[in-house]
């Protein structure tokens, strides 16, 4: 059987003519990496009552990309005026489901904000908006300077021995970039492997696991089209594959 890959969504308000909803919004350009690569993607709610019994039935994590975490939970007394979409279901359930994932050495792939509750979770802080507190900094949401999902627009650079730097065979990586928010401090255990030119840590490893990568580009939007952003996908369901062999 294929890998099962979970996913966590993007939650909301939708008020509609027969009423309010809580929903949840997930890119299809996950699903179709995740496919793509070999997985069988699953969709996870993010709500706390069922982590311990959903987490231990999949081969991998993946936590998506979507709006900002809550300040208070890495120490900050201030919102920024730009932090924005804070849900503190998803918030909390990623963080626990973070931290299951290091505890049963879970192969875990996080993306964008994923790798913001990565550094939050291990006791890191963030940025909570790149353009007013670093100066000189790149503009990290591209779309910004004429350029979409598909483009590329600034390069990392990859510290040598690593698993990202396996993964794309090479120390720089043209990248997209899609965030106002960044990794300030990257916590307990956590290795940062990928910088951009201005200094924004873009790639973070916990040694300690099988699989335990973060970036804060999107690769699942430049996989069709770029074989290294591709390649993260496999390199990832490949491991959660050997998941069942090991349990």
């Amino acid at each position: 059987m294929k890998p099962l890959i979970g996913i966590t969504p993007s939650p909301g308000i939708d008020t509609m003519g027969h009423g309010t909803f809580y929903r949840y919004c997930l890119s299809r350009t996950y699903v179709d990496s995740v496919r793509a690569a070999g997985g069988t993607p699953v969709f996870l709610p993010t709500d706390s009552g069922e982590l311990e019994e959903t987490l231990p039935r999949l081969d991998g994590l993946l936590i998506s990309g979507g709006g900002d975490l809550d300040p208070t939970s890495y120490g900050d007394c201030t919102t920024h005026e730009k932090t924005y979409g804070v849900d503190n279901e998803r918030d909390t359930w990623e963080v626990q489901a973070w931290r299951w994932a290091v505890a049963n050495d879970l192969p875990t792939l996080c993306i964008c904000r994923g790798i913001q509750v990565m550094a939050v979770a291990q006791g890191g802080t963030l940025i909570q908006n790149i353009p007013t507190q670093i100066p000189g900094a790149l503009d990290h949401r591209q779309h910004n300077i004429g350029k979409m999902r598909d483009d590329v627009s600034h390069s990392v650079s990859i510290e040598d021995n690593n698993p990202l730097r396996e993964i794309v065979g090479d120390s720089a990586l043209d990248v997209n970039s899609f965030h106002h928010q960044a990794v300030k401090n990257p916590g307990d255990d956590l290795v940062p492997i990928a910088t951009a030119d201005d200094g924004i840590i873009e790639a973070l490893w916990l040694p300690e696991m099988r699989f335990g990568l973060g970036v804060q580009w999107h690769p699942e939007m430049l996989a069709h089209e770029f074989p290294r952003h591709a390649a993260l996908f496999s390199a990832f369901v490949t491991e959660a594959a050997k998941v069942p062999a090991v349990r």
